[in-house]
């Protein structure tokens, strides 16, 4: 089990490397506990992924209304899918993801020690992460999660054990680095840097941080650049990591405006050129709009009234930047086919492509990413229909 012991002055930092699902990981971190006896623990953990280990229902206490309402719908997804895919790998190998960052946390609490909890906010770095991806880069991203679903790869000691060596996780970070690099970016390079600072920053003589394997390295560097003062503070300089303020419901994106004005104003110059004939052109954009949004949402398996309600909603969509298709589509799935409990408890429980579709929860989800992009992709057919109408 990697371990590496650093000495700043009167400070000591034992980094404890571990690969999160492991016996072995919590052996090390129990020995590295009772050998330090350190003043702090810091373990590589935020709030939110911390009251996840500790509390598995906290999925039965969402409000979809909120989670439909707001732009993150991706994101959610993302959470389920990496959630399952932790799932898998406790399944597999018998050990619960994150039982090593849990048995430190309770060493600490019964022993009186401090606890840092020192990795970023996982919604932040999710976001981070899907706002810097390259559309190839989500493809790719996409297409790793759905194979894995299909493929139901097995995940066995072994495998897990080899990610533990160094020189494998390096070659595992210079492929993710070449394949996705603005996930390595952010997945990575800040958290090392965001991680390094929290403990840096952690008060007592004696610190023991229980980290992935895969950060080693990124943490050691940055910690010598903090304590040789190279790197100036994360908190004062990291530029673009912070936490952004999310706008206020209801406000208007300057960039959100573009689309509709330069449909009005197509609009306007087709009705100047083709007078009447050209409320029939407009009238076709607006039917392969709402066509395509009827169709994305009888993909995800929509209910008959959410494939109208989605039909008839698309062209409003298309013109009012606070209006989404696939919000409207989802709400009516929401309400005339309300998820079951038994839909939020299987959350984390999802083994399959047909497991994801039938439940009722993910496919609120799935109805309005697809409503959304079959109504965009109506717009551009369309749009392209009036470009080779004009033309002729």
């Amino acid at each position: 089990m990697p371990t590496e012991e650093l000495t700043f002055g009167s400070r000591k930092i034992i980094l404890v490397g571990t690969a999160h699902v492991s016996l072995e990981s919590v052996k090390a971190v129990e020995d590295a506990i009772e050998r330090y006896k350190p003043d702090t623990v810091a373990v590589e953990l935020c709030a939110q992924r911390y009251q996840a280990l500790k509390d598995e229902k906290r999925w039965d206490e969402m409000h979809m209304e909120e989670v439909i309402a707001s732009d993150r719908m991706h994101l959610f997804l993302l959470q389920i899918l990496l959630a399952n895919f932790q799932r898998k790998i406790g399944d597999d190998v018998g050990v619960k993801p994150g039982a090593e960052m849990f048995k430190a946390i309770e060493l600490a609490e019964a022993r009186g020690i401090d606890i840092v909890l020192a990795d970023r906010d996982i919604k932040v770095t999710l976001k981070r992460a899907m706002d810097q991806m390259t559309f190839m880069e989500k493809a790719k991203l996409l297409y790793g999660f759905i194979g894995g679903i299909i493929e139901g790869q097995e995940i066995d000691k072994e495998l897990i054990e080899k990610l533990k060596e160094k020189d494998v996780l390096t070659e595992l970070m210079e492929e993710l680095a070449v394949e996705t690099p603005s996930i390595k970016k952010v997945l990575v390079d800040e958290r090392d840097r965001y991680i390094a600072e929290r403990i840096h920053a952690s008060e007592g003589k004696t610190i023991v941080a229980v980290v992935g394997a895969g950060h080693m390295q990124g943490i050691i560097e940055n910690l010598n650049q903090l304590a040789n003062k190279i790197l100036v503070s994360y908190n004062s300089q990291m530029e673009g990591v912070r936490i952004q303020r999310e706008p206020k419901k209801g406000t208007i994106k300057p960039t959100s405006l573009i689309f509709p004005l330069l449909l009005v104003a197509l609009f306007g110059w087709v009705l100047m050129r083709f007078g009447a004939a050209g409320w029939g052109m407009i009238m076709r954009l607006f039917l392969l709009q709402g066509i395509g949004a009827a169709v994305g949402t009888a993909i995800a398996f929509g209910h008959p009234l959410s494939i109208i309600a989605a039909f008839l909603s698309a062209p409003f969509a298309a013109l009012h930047p606070l209006i989404a298709v696939g919000w409207i589509a989802a709400y009516v799935e929401l309400k005339v086919r309300k998820p079951r409990v038994m839909d939020f408890k299987n959350l984390t429980r999802l083994k399959s492509m047909r497991d994801y579709w039938n439940n009722r929860v993910v496919r609120l989800i799935l109805i309005a990413a697809l409503a959304n992009l079959g109504s965009t992709l109506g717009s551009i057919v369309g749009i392209g229909f009036l470009g080779f109408s004009a033309a002729s």
